[in-house]
């Protein structure tokens, strides 16, 4: 059963690229007493995850934080490395916290992982994005399977508003 508006976000260990390499951080420590906005996409360096969803939110990170938002997250199932380099190609900078779901813990325990050993990838997440307040989704976005129209960060700006 996936996660739904309402729900509190599972505890499990993330990562992101630190000093020394890969750094743990809990999801509880991310998303206490905060809001959060969360993309989440099947790839790094894939076709639409780096021509439209995360080039978005790197467009339009000013505007959300100014809606109130304390962090912008992107979340994929990949490890800490990939995502740390996908950060710096794509300009999110500071703006964005690129976080590592490597083994898909997060992915899984929020209902939103997606089988795609047919196409060689293993187990990825679906295409979604949330706000989040204080460990509490209180907007979903899910995609469904292959597209991408609900998910962008023009959508989330809408229901931050």
């Amino acid at each position: 059963m996936s996660i739904k508006v309402g729900d509190r976000l599972p505890n499990v260990t993330l990562y992101v690229m630190g000093d020394g390499g890969p750094k743990s951080l809990p999801s509880d420590e991310l998303f206490a007493g905060k809001r959060v906005v969360l993309f989440a996409l099947p790839g790094a360096f894939t076709p639409t995850c780096s021509a439209s969803h995360l080039p978005g939110f790197v467009v339009h990170s000013d505007d959300i934080y100014a809606k109130g938002v304390d962090r912008i997250v992107c979340l994929s199932v990949n490890d800490a490395f990939v995502m740390h380099a996908w950060g710096k190609s794509q300009n999110a900078d500071d703006n964005i916290l690129m976080v590592a779901d490597g083994n898909a813990d997060f992915t899984e325990a929020i209902g939103l992982a997606e089988d795609r050993h047919d196409r060689g990838m293993g187990i990825r997440s679906q295409r979604y994005s949330m706000v989040v307040d204080d460990g509490v989704v209180m907007a979903l976005n899910v995609e469904a399977p292959g597209k991408f129209e609900i998910s962008g960060a023009e959508r989330i700006l809408e229901q931050l508003s």
